[in-house]
Order: structure tokens, then sequence, then C-alpha cells
């Protein structure tokens, strides 16, 4: 038996799967809902993950459904725009220098049609995994909530945050919760016909109301920090006018939906546990200030199916914890070092980041080192000064 079995058919599953079925291994997908999430939290994919999307030949499908952002912008909600970074100073150094700004949920979509062209590879809807058991002669079975069972030879658990693959092995996930909730509005209005200089994506530095600004192929989006302990039809009663906080167009902004959440940093306290493998937010969860979160999960995806296919019990044991040492020592860190700085109140460490940034991106070399960590390439692989 070589069968792999994932749990879980978000863009972490499915890639998984799909590199797997394309290294020759036949694979199910086990997924809870009777379709595909519509969800579309993340939306943004940086270089490396582009490159890994494109070994796989779904590139070019995400890229016709996507908007190409070449620059990034901080900005500052008194001062405007602080710095613009240009990532087409990667050009030596990836194939994509550029994010593609696109939804996950039009990426499922591209990854489960190239899955289902392999012979032996399916995804099986209304298949919540509750229990995993490890048998004897290296198989591993998953046991649905209504005592439905499949063996594989590996299953590896990309069923989110609250994983239950995770919760069946009893591993813990260790961190904190931010204390504020993080509200996300999407609206109909352009706002580049408001604000000057604004790129696909901005960050917005303020003490008490910082905010990102992004564009996705049928939105731009506003991330605005939430107070904990009040009733969320409090907040969605107030979010018009902190939207006019952000802009004021002389009218109420054109809200298309919004959604309210709470965000964590937490590190599984292993990635592997004997024949499975835990990857994305199953094994790591982290604020989106950066945009890390899906990608590095696609990463993990990616990582785990050059493993498994090489048979080797060694490369296998060696990716789970160069997974876990990136998502601790990369992710977690730039992601909460993104937050601190953008609600940063000390007026002098303000100023003096702020400055910073402008020293940064007026010097090609400074932005350059900048980038390849923004981008995730320096979590990859050693890059040339």
């Amino acid at each position: 038996m070589n069968r792999i079995l994932v749990a879980g058919a978000g863009p972490v599953g499915l890639t998984a799967a799909l590199a797997l079925a394309r290294r020759g291994l036949p694979v199910t997908v086990l997924e809870t809902g009777d379709d595909l999430a519509a969800e579309s939290r993340a939306s943004t994919f940086h270089p490396p993950t582009l490159e890994m999307l494109d070994d796989l030949g779904v590139a070019a499908e995400l890229h016709e459904r996507g908007l190409i952002s070449p620059t990034f912008a901080y900005r500052d909600r008194r001062a405007g725009l602080v710095a613009m970074l240009d990532l087409g100073l990667l050009t030596g150094d990836t194939r994509y220098p550029y994010r593609v700004q696109c939804e996950q949920s039009k990426l499922t979509p591209i990854l489960r049609d190239h899955l289902l062209r392999f012979p032996d590879c399916g995804i099986e809807y209304g298949w919540p995994v509750a229990d995993v058991v490890e048998r004897a002669a290296g198989t591993v079975t998953a046991i649905a909530a209504d005592g439905r069972a499949l063996d594989g030879e590996w299953l590896i658990g990309a069923d989110g945050a609250h994983s239950a693959v995770r919760r069946a092995l009893g591993v813990d996930f260790a961190g904190i919760t931010y204390p504020e909730r993080f509200l996300v509005a999407s609206v109909h209005d352009e706002l580049t016909d408001w604000m000057d200089g604004l790129a696909a994506v901005n960050y917005v530095y303020d003490p008490v109301e910082w905010c990102v600004l992004l564009r996705t192929p049928d939105h731009w989006r506003v991330l605005l920090p939430t107070p904990d302990g009040t009733p969320d039809e409090v907040e969605y009663a107030r979010l018009g006018s902190r939207l006019l906080g952000v802009h004021d167009p002389g009218r109420e902004w054109r809200i298309a939906h919004a959604s309210m959440y709470r965000v964590h940093q937490r590190v599984a306290a292993t990635f592997r546990l004997g024949r499975v493998l835990l990857a994305g937010d199953a094994a790591h969860v982290n604020n989106p200030l950066g945009g890390l979160g899906m990608n590095s999960g696609i990463h993990d995806a990616v990582a785990y199916a050059s493993a498994l296919a090489s048979g080797s019990d060694l490369l296998i044991s060696e990716a789970a914890e160069s997974r876990r040492r990136i998502a601790l020592e990369y992710v977690q860190s730039v992601s909460h070092q993104n937050y601190e700085r953008m609600r940063n109140a000390d007026p002098i460490a303000r100023d003096a980041h702020l400055a910073g940034l402008r020293d940064m991106a007026a010097d090609p070399v400074k932005a350059r080192a900048a980038l390849l960590k923004s981008s995730m390439i320096a979590s990859l692989r050693p890059v040339a000064a």
C-alpha cells in the first residue's frame, strides 16, 4: 500500500495532494464539507509560492484569475505614503519578482481540477476525520465521525487551525491569542480614486487605528483591529464610521461584506507523529500581517510531498523538523514583529522605524535584503548578497 491520505481540501491539502499525484502516488483527500470552501481569507501569493505552483502546472491559471502586484507600500494614517517597495529588485532571485493577489477560493478549484486528472486520486466530501489510529505494518487509519475508516501509508493533516487530526494525536498547540479581533471589510469602492500612492497591498501604521488596505480581483479589503470584549453587532454597526476615518469621500463606503475573527500565534509541538504529518494551519497559525500563513502552508505541502516520494523516513522527519523550525524562527517572528511595529505607540521608536523604512526603500541593497525576507525567499534557501 502506498496511498497517502490528506485531511482537508483547502489550498494546503490540495497542494499536497497534487504534488504527490504528480510524483505518481495515489492520494485520497478527506474533506469535511460537501464542497470546497468558499471562504477567501488569504489572498496574497509570494514569489516562491508562485514558483512552486508553477512547478505543479497551475500558476498560469492562478495568474488568469489574480492581479499581479509588483509593489507594496508602507503608509502612515497621518503622513500618507512612507515607502514603496518594488519586488522587481528580486528579478535575479526568482522568476516571479512580484506578488499575485487572488483569493484562496480561486486557487482550490484549480488544484482540484488538476488532481482529478490523475488516476487513483480523488476527494471524499462529507468525510470529517474524527480520529487517527496507527496500525502495524506501516498503516495509518483515518476514522470519520460516523465510524467509517480508510487506511493509508501516510496521513497529512491539513484540516485547519481546529485540526481534528492534531487533536486526535494529542499534539500540543502552544502560543498566544491576540487581544484584538481582526475585522475585515470588503468594499465596492475604488480606493485609488481617493488616495495617492496606493499599491495593491498597503500596511498603514497608527498607534490606535492601524490597518491594512489590499486589493483582490473582486474588491478592496480593509483590515482593522477591533477591541476585545464588545459585542460583534456593535463593531459591525460602527464599521462605517471607522472606514470614514480611513478616508472620508463625503459619503458612506459601499460595504460588500464584512467578517470578524480572532487571531492566534501557535505552533504544534511536533509536525510529525508516527505516520502523520501536520501542515498549514493544523501545524502553525499566525496573524495575517505579511501574508505568510497560507504561503508557508503551501511550502509545507510541497516539502512533504518531496520527502514522501523519496521513501526515506529520515528525509520525511527532516522535512517536518525543517518546516517547524521555519514556522518558529521565521513565520512567527516576522508576523509578530509586523504587528508590533504597526501599532507602536512610542513616538520616538515609531518615528525611527518610519525613517528606517524611508532609508531602506531609497537604498536598493537594503531594499533587496528586506524583500528577500518579506517575500519568504530567505526562509527557503540561501541567497547571495
